[in-house]
């Protein structure tokens, strides 16, 4: 991290410190269960649990996760009702989070929290917060695919020129929560009809995104349907973007191909205090932001991060569909369209 980084994330952990003591929390705070601040997480250890360890380190407060699928988690929520031990979701998606404030689980955050970050990347109820934020794309190989030739809609890839040359990952999140914006968007009928185009256009099924960006590179499949940030990671292995061969394209203005999906945070209702409000403040601060970008190359969403990401475009440029995130969190409707489709 940068020497301005660094002191930016020592000036947080100060207000962080100073929140605390305002509050009546401190050091030694672990609550009530003995298990310090419970946090349920839908992003994997090997991601969050160095972010844990510096909010513990910033403000002496104890974390207890769990991990888990954010879906699963947010059943597992539901179930818990009052009595869960859980003060904190930490979700992979807004679905997830959706299905929690639409039960009436998740607490309103503070407005100070909330203005942080922009109005479509976070709850218009105020009860949850984005705190980084993923693009969907087509991955393409220019030696395969011209740029002239690329899809201006994702709605063209039922189109014949497009027959046999896209990949897709069915099982993946991503790719659902995309046909679940397409539902809540543009109605089931249109979205059956899309999918069943799509089928019989005969996409290539691969098992993720990862396998995707590497098969377009390879040349293996001219483009595929991925989240933007997989090209960045294999580009960081392999020496920059200028080692590859495959680019990331964005379907031009408010296409649903360019959706703008989050990972996000709510507080559980009736958990509210101090030190939830300490873990949000950290998660949307300079530290974890840039931590968020330089780690999975996704986008900070609150303003004033740049992170190190060569090729990375500004989240400003992307403009995507407008989306109320919250309502991704029909996922059983999207499951059994996807399966009535064959493309399951």
């Amino acid at each position: 991290m940068k020497r301005t980084s660094r002191r930016l994330a020592a000036a947080a952990a100060t207000s962080l410190l100073v929140l605390l003591a305002a509050c009546g929390g401190g050091s030694s705070d672990t609550g009530n269960d003995g298990e310090g601040l419970v946090v349920y997480s839908g992003r994997q250890k090997a991601l969050i649990e160095p972010l844990l360890k510096d909010f513990t380190a910033a403000t002496g407060i104890a974390v207890t996760p769990r991990y888990g699928g954010s879906a699963e988690l947010a059943a597992q929520l539901l179930e818990e009702g009052e009595r869960t031990p859980a003060a904190v979701f930490l979700s992979q998606d807004a679905g997830a989070l959706g299905a929690l404030q639409d039960q009436g689980r998740l607490a309103p955050l503070a407005q100070e929290e909330l203005d942080k970050v922009p109005a479509r990347y976070r709850s218009r109820d105020g009860r949850w917060v984005g705190v980084s934020g993923r693009s969907r794309v087509v991955v393409y190989n220019p030696e395969q695919v011209p740029a002239a030739s690329l899809p201006k809609s994702v709605f063209d890839l039922v189109k014949p020129q497009y027959k046999g040359k896209v990949a897709y990952a069915p099982t993946n999140a991503s790719f659902q929560s995309f046909v679940t914006a397409m539902r809540v968007t543009v109605g089931e009928e249109r979205t059956r009809a899309w999918l069943t185009g799509f089928k019989a256009n005969e996409p290539k099924p691969y098992d993720g995104n990862s396998q995707i960006v590497d098969a377009v590179n390879e040349g293996q499949v001219p483009m595929g349907l991925v989240n933007h940030y997989y090209l960045y990671e294999k580009a960081a292995e392999a020496g920059g973007l200028d080692k590859l061969t495959a680019r990331n394209y964005l379907f031009p203005g408010k296409d649903l191909g360019s959706l703008v999906n989050v990972a996000g945070v709510g507080v559980l209702e009736g958990k509210a205090d101090a030190r939830t409000q300490a873990f949000v403040q950290f998660l949307l601060g300079e530290r974890a932001q840039t931590y968020f970008a330089e780690q999975t190359k996704e986008f900070p969403l609150v303003a004033g991060v740049q992170p190190d990401v060569p090729g990375l475009p500004a989240l400003a440029s992307l403009q995507g569909p407008d989306v109320d995130l919250s309502q991704l969190d029909t996922l059983d409707e999207t499951l059994k369209l996807l399966d009535e489709t064959g493309l399951t």
